[in-house]
């Protein structure tokens, strides 16, 4: 698949930063899951694991946008 600006609301913009806040929705939801079920409690550097979480949604929405 070939990547293509997106319009919106009359202004182009790159499609990354459209799965960027796929991405970032997708690991709000996550990440309030993990504290609900309090299985942020086991990880040693919270932020850490939320910015991993956030790289591994991110690529995961690329690869499946790119095929």
């Amino acid at each position: 698949m070939k990547f293509v600006e997106v319009n919106l609301l009359g202004v182009y913009v790159a499609p990354i930063s459209v799965m960027m806040l796929a991405a970032w929705c997708v690991t709000m939801v996550l990440r309030r899951a993990g504290g609900r079920f309090g299985l942020l409690a086991y990880v040693w550097h919270s932020a850490l694991f939320v910015f991993s979480v956030y790289i591994i949604v991110l690529s995961t929405i690329v690869l499946a946008v790119s095929r």
